[in-house]
């Protein structure tokens, strides 16, 4: 009897299966391989030095010769001869070391490949990773975080180990630009045919762009987006050198980052699912109160952007049983009692009375972005309620004390109005009080109150001021008042000046513990997407978008941004008569209004 071809197919494909599920694998792990394998869902590519920062030859200046071979593009493969080798030799009294610069921040580890050895036996070396050229000439002090030291507690990154004569090797697993390597070995001589470093990254292709007139402005937008990239691990982290962590809060400035440069990507619903699992309620998320309501408003807006129905669903039952745990702790004056810890960013945290006020602006801003869900999700009775949570909230709105961060989510909020919000308090000093972290939101309320001009010139003063010292990612933390005799990271600290990196950091991230790659700081990234560019998705059902840009004082402005229904392309140019002529190329079905 004829098949039919449907039928047909069929049976090819359950014949095939088990070859298609573990295609590429050997045989011999074919057998059990579904159990004890994983596969690894990052790409890896091997990066060359760009530069020989500093090296310790020796009194003589004879311990380190051809270098210069180290920033050759080499072939990864070793070779049993010492030709086209950098030669390292160490003595009873001196030791020789190299400090290399990749040119870019990473993440990943070393690969050394040998050229031979003038002893059998393995050598014994230093290897020290840096996000700063101090960092990775610094002392490790892992029993205490203070000033001038680093630490190895989330990642190793001050490693002493053997390494072979022949062959090669890989090390570490960190956040870095840096590396310094010291020849501990007495009387040995090494040989060094290449040292790459190992970049782990997504392959992924930026579909979101911006550019303007401002080449300041296009290199800030551009580093907050390599910022995150960095940061999509297997999950979403916060920073790759430090925590190495699913946080919740640190997730939405990234978040709202990933939505506008790379579109719809599996590490933000893998990320809250694993939160979900770490945290079962009646627990808080990475057990903080305030980290919960950024779930809230973290599961908003990626259904705002993705109209991803399915996963809001899968989350349901979270979402409406954390509603309910959050109404039970707000009573009918609207005290609240979610927990005695408040938390917004560590740089407010000495101002106690403002940080209050910002903490109950959050509860709204997530009671708001809950009602939202509720409604998505058909359940009629929780929308409500977190109305009513809303309106309870609103009986006992706290002043913002002269804090920007509270100031910020209460204009973003409806609880203050935004213009007396930014001439108050948000605008005042321009970038100084600014955070890497509530900046986004800082910017956030400057734009509601209309002021696009003042959000453009902090941004280029503060996340530029970043550049200016050397960063290529942005960092857990900054403060304008660093800056004066400060040196950049990318060079040895001259004496009598500060060390931007090991000289400052507070809370949990002082001197060199601080994170120069946190995802947290990407919201200048976002913000030009939404507002120079001025593209928005309004309603991610009935593919409507609007686009209003604000240029400022920018002659000219054009990018892309991702949507679920393909790429949007837009042009803004400024006219004499200081009107904005704006081209827009716009996927099929998408409606602007």
């Amino acid at each position: 009897m004829e098949l039919l071809p449907a039928i047909r197919k069929s049976i090819i494909a359950f014949v095939l299966l088990p070859t298609l599920l573990y295609a590429g694998i050997p045989p011999t792990l074919q057998s059990d391989a579904s159990q004890r394998m994983t596969k690894d869902i990052m790409n890896r590519a091997y990066i060359t030095p760009k530069r020989i920062v500093t090296k310790y030859a020796g009194c003589k200046n004879n311990l380190i010769k051809d270098e210069h071979y180290l920033l050759e593009r080499g072939n990864g493969q070793s070779e049993m001869n010492r030709k086209k080798c950098c030669i390292m030799t160490s003595t009873e009294t001196e030791k020789a070391s190299l400090l290399l610069d990749f040119g870019s921040e990473l993440h990943g580890g070393l690969k050394l490949v040998m050229g031979s050895s003038s002893r059998r036996e393995p050598s014994l070396v230093r290897i020290r990773f840096g996000e700063s050229v101090g960092e990775a000439n610094s002392t490790t002090s892992n029993s205490e975080w203070k000033v001038g030291f680093s630490t190895d507690d989330h990642a190793k990154r001050d490693i002493i180990m053997e390494i072979p004569r022949d062959g090669m090797i890989e090390i570490g697993n960190t956040g870095f630009r840096f590396v310094r390597l010291d020849l501990l070995q007495n009387n040995a001589t090494i040989s060094l045919k290449e040292i790459s470093a190992i970049l782990r990254y997504r392959d992924i292709p930026y579909l979101g762009s911006f550019e303007c007139n401002d080449q300041r402005l296009n290199k800030i937008w551009i580093t907050g987006a390599y910022t995150v990239h960095l940061n999509m691990q297997e999950f979403l982290w916060d920073g790759i050198k430090r925590d190495r962590v699913v946080w919740l809060g640190d997730m939405h400035p990234e978040l709202m980052t990933i939505s506008r440069v790379f579109g719809y990507n599996e590490v933000i619903p893998n990320s809250l699912d694993l939160a979900c699992k770490q945290f079962p309620l009646p627990n808080w998320m990475n057990g903080m109160s305030a980290y919960s309501l950024w779930y809230l408003i973290n599961q908003y807006e990626w259904y705002h952007q993705t109209g991803d129905i399915d996963f809001l669903k899968k989350h349901s039952d979270y979402i409406s049983g954390l509603i309910h745990l959050i109404n039970g702790k707000v009573d009918d004056a609207g005290n609240e009692t979610l927990a005695p810890a408040r938390f917004l960013d560590w740089p407010s945290s000495g101002n106690k009375a403002g940080v209050e006020a910002g903490y109950r602006a959050l509860i709204v801003w997530a009671m708001q972005d809950a009602h939202q869900l509720s409604l998505k999700l058909g359940n009629t009775s929780d929308a409500q309620l977190c109305l009513d949570i809303i309106n309870r909230m609103k009986k006992k709105i706290l002043p913002h004390n002269n804090l920007k961060q509270a100031a910020s989510l209460m204009a973003i909020t409806g609880l203050m109005d935004p213009q007396q919000a930014c001439d108050e308090v948000v605008s005042v000093g321009g970038g100084k009080g600014f955070s890497t972290f509530y900046g986004y939101y800082m910017l956030e309320a400057l734009a509601k109150a209309g002021e696009y001009e003042k959000a453009i010139d902090i941004i280029n003063t503060f996340w530029g001021a970043m550049l200016d010292l050397g960063a290529t990612t942005f960092w857990e933390d900054f403060n304008l008042d660093w800056i004066p005799n400060a040196a950049p990271i990318d060079e040895p600290v001259p004496a009598g000046k500060k060390d931007i990196h090991g000289d400052f950091g507070a809370y949990c991230y002082p001197g060199f513990r601080h994170s120069l790659c946190h995802g947290w700081s990407s919201g200048p990234t976002t913000w030009l997407s939404d507002h120079v560019l001025g593209i928005k998705i309004v309603d991610v059902e009935h593919k409507q978008i609007s686009i209003e840009p604000h240029l400022g004082k920018l002659e000219w402005a054009k990018g892309t941004y991702p949507t679920p229904w393909g790429v949007i392309e837009v042009s803004h140019e400024k006219k004499a008569d200081g009107k904005i002529a704006t081209k827009v190329k716009l996927p099929k079905g998408v409606r602007q209004i």
